[in-house]
């Protein structure tokens, strides 16, 4: 696979999950919201095995994704 195709998926996967989110209830969550939340701890340890990726973007839960969102309200980010 190109690192175009990669990113496609990624994408796709985020797309995904975003719609599961908004099934529950939670109407303005985006792909590119999803990707911002599971990426964040990458930045320390740089970017994971795919299989890595998929699992954390798969496996992310709403509580995990609104820890994120609230303390980035806290922090000042926009959302």
């Amino acid at each position: 696979m190109t690192e175009d195709e990669l990113n496609a998926m990624i994408e796709n996967l985020c797309q995904s999950k975003a719609e599961e989110f908004r099934m529950l209830g939670y109407e303005d969550v985006t792909g590119r919201d999803i990707w911002e939340c599971v990426s964040e701890n990458y930045h320390k340890t740089g970017q994971p095995p795919l299989h890595r990726v998929v699992n954390d973007i798969l496996s992310l839960k709403v509580t995990q994704f609104m820890n994120y969102v609230t303390l980035g309200a806290y922090r000042g980010m926009r959302f």
